[in-house]
């Protein structure tokens, strides 16, 4: 696939409504593109497709056992086919659109998402100059080449590109660089590295002792946590909020989860057609359950 590593400032289409002149623009660069409603999020399922009733679309390149011709399945759905992206079946997600997103990983592209003013200094100190977008709170650092998506990696950043979206918020400045491998240890999992430091555990907010022996333990039920959201076949959003529940009744009032265990989570949820919207409610309804 071929990598649009500079972005044009869009052409003129009068005859087009704004967000969708953008979007054909993006998609003749090669970037998926899709709307989003309101709030960022992107649009909701169609009736056949609630719950992933369908099945789902399983990735960009293979086609899924889903064929709905609307913009279902949040990044699953991305297109740079200018037929689907003007046809019937769009029409009204486009005059509900607030916002023009894209599939990072199906154009072979990276993301880092920084999400404030500390996040950017981190950036600056430690990563190779590479084209940088603004957004309202922070900065996007792209790169070409795609790579595994996961949210909070560090505080205030995100990685985005396969299985995840980006907003468009215009062509940005600099020359996009090839995607380093700094970014892509973000993302490793180091089981070794955590294992030759002592363990340290927080006290329960009701006192006693901490019941994780070792980050193994918690590990495990991470990882249980994600297979059991990523094998899910329907009820999608009861399956994330009862596992978010599950997760947080476990672990919740020692203090032992962090960000990178929520991001995780999330991720998984999101494959599933979550949108980052309904997991925050998903977690935040659970810790409101259980008195967190």
């Amino acid at each position: 696939m071929t990598h649009p590593t500079d972005f044009p400032r869009d052409p003129s289409r009068p005859a087009l409504p704004p967000h969708l002149r953008t979007t054909l623009w993006l998609a003749e660069l090669g970037l998926p593109v899709l709307p989003l409603r309101e709030g960022k999020g992107p649009m909701g399922n169609c009736r056949a497709c609630q719950k992933n009733a369908c099945g789902g679309r399983p990735n960009m390149k293979t086609p899924g056992p889903c064929e709905c011709a609307a913009p279902c399945h949040a990044w699953a759905a991305a297109t740079t086919d200018p037929t689907i992206l003007t046809g019937p079946a769009w029409a009204r997600a486009w005059r509900q659109a607030e916002a023009v997103a894209y599939h990072p990983g199906g154009a072979g592209l990276t993301v880092v998402d920084l999400d404030d003013a500390e996040a950017v200094a981190w950036a600056r100190q430690t990563l190779p100059a590479t084209k940088v977008v603004l957004t309202t709170r922070g900065e996007h650092w792209i790169y070409r080449g795609a790579m595994q998506s996961m949210n909070g990696v560090r505080p205030g950043v995100d990685v985005k590109s396969t299985m995840s979206y980006v907003r468009w918020r215009g062509p940005g400045a600099g020359t996009m660089a090839v995607l380093p491998d700094v970014v892509r240890t973000l993302v490793v999992k180091d089981p070794t590295a955590r294992q030759a430091h002592p363990v340290i555990v927080a006290v329960p907010a009701g006192g006693g002792q901490c019941p994780h022996r070792s980050p193994v333990y918690l590990d495990r039920g991470i990882d249980m946590a994600e297979q059991r959201i990523t094998g899910a076949r329907e009820a999608i959003h009861t399956t994330v909020y009862r596992t978010f529940l599950a997760v947080l009744s476990a672990h919740g009032r020692c203090g032992c989860l962090t960000e990178a265990h929520t991001a995780r989570l999330f991720t998984a949820a999101q494959a599933k057609g979550e949108s980052a919207r309904h997991c925050e409610d998903a977690w935040d309804n659970a810790r409101t359950k259980l008195g967190l």
